[in-house]
């Protein structure tokens, strides 16, 4: 059998999220890297690889065939989660897509608001609009870390239903579960510093939440 290829940084950090013998839902697939992989190194019992357009499913078949895991993955034509049943899943990876898309998505699949299922997020953007999102509609945030890959930084967390809906403040919603003795975390939240003080010109509220952010952390 070929061997296994190698996720990048990006890609393994969401493979770690996932629980060990879950049944995964990868949307917004696109090559099917992530579910290929975790199906062939044996942390998932059975992966949808999903995507809204068929060129990437495409390409993601070639991957499930290339590395002979057609027992084990299946591709699925379907806008975000609406093709996917509650009991075919149960955790859910949504990577490489801005925040808005991601809340959409969570937004239209009120089957997530369950405390077997586990979402597995990755914003390639205003990761703070998920993450209050997520608490507003009873979700709390279970792992969050950073990772970089080909020079760039990225975010990912885990998160699951507790049923205690809740609003939490702006400054946890840019910084989270982050540590800033962790370096990588620690380069995600000055990027987020810099982000917030470019917005600031505009709004100087988002030039006191960045003060905020630079006093709890030291930075």
């Amino acid at each position: 059998m070929r061997p296994l290829f190698t996720l990048n940084n990006r890609l393994q950090l969401c493979a770690e999220m996932v629980r060990k013998g879950s049944r995964i839902a990868d949307i917004g697939t696109d090559h099917a890297y992530l579910p290929v992989w975790l199906v062939r190194a044996g942390f998932v019992s059975f992966a949808l690889a999903c995507d809204i357009k068929a060129e990437p499913l495409k390409a993601g078949r070639l991957t499930i065939s290339k590395y002979h895991a057609e027992d084990k993955v299946e591709t699925r034509l379907c806008d975000g989660l609406r093709d996917v049943r509650p009991q075919e899943v149960d955790d859910i990876v949504i990577a490489g897509m801005g925040g808005e898309t991601i809340v959409h998505i969570l937004s239209e699949a009120s089957w997530l608001k369950d405390k077997s299922k586990r979402l597995v997020l990755q914003p390639m953007s205003k990761h703070e609009l998920v993450i209050a999102y997520l608490y507003e509609q009873g979700f709390e945030l279970t792992e969050h870390r950073c990772t970089v890959a080909d020079g760039k930084i990225y975010t990912a967390f885990s998160a699951q239903y507790t049923g205690a809906e809740k609003a939490v403040d702006e400054v946890f919603c840019y910084v989270g579960l982050l540590k800033a003795e962790d370096e990588n975390d620690r380069r995600f939240i000055l990027s987020t510093l810099n982000h917030l003080d470019k917005k600031s010109k505009a709004d100087p509220h988002f030039g006191e939440i960045a003060e905020i952010i630079r006093e709890r952390f030291s930075l």
